[in-house]
């Protein structure tokens, strides 16, 4: 099941409808992998139970809102999702990895300040 909303009771603070994309192994090649051709997609690979997550996601929701247009962002449960966190290498969360042109373009790993989230978007999006 694929849900379309804002992970708004994980944290998030306001994200716009389209803002964040919640997607599943079952929806990733088109949310993430095809969706990358047109524009970066950062994915934040993330658990319910997880409190760095939990602490970083208003930020995320943040950053989707002040980039619309200029990047999508998507989030993956990693219980619900664990072959695309397999596939990807994802050992640790949070993990955050950009999709540029259908591939893997960087990854950050833990719950990084906002200035340092800014940083890692703007060096992918020039």
């Amino acid at each position: 099941m694929s849900v379309d909303t804002p992970i708004l009771s994980e944290g998030g603070m306001g994200a716009g409808p389209d803002a964040v994309k919640n997607t599943t192994t079952a929806d990733f090649m088109r949310d993430v992998v095809d969706a990358s051709r047109e524009v970066p997609v950062l994915v934040d690979f993330w658990a319910p139970w997880c409190g760095p997550c939990r602490t970083v996601a208003p930020i995320v929701d943040e950053l989707a809102n002040q980039y619309a247009g200029k990047i999508k962002v998507a989030k993956v449960n990693v219980d619900e999702s664990q072959q695309v966190a397999f596939q990807y290498q994802v050992t640790s969360i949070p993990t955050f990895i950009l999709f540029k042109d259908g591939r893997v373009a960087d990854r950050v790993l833990g719950a990084l300040p906002r200035s340092e989230f800014i940083k890692f978007i703007d060096r992918n999006i020039q």
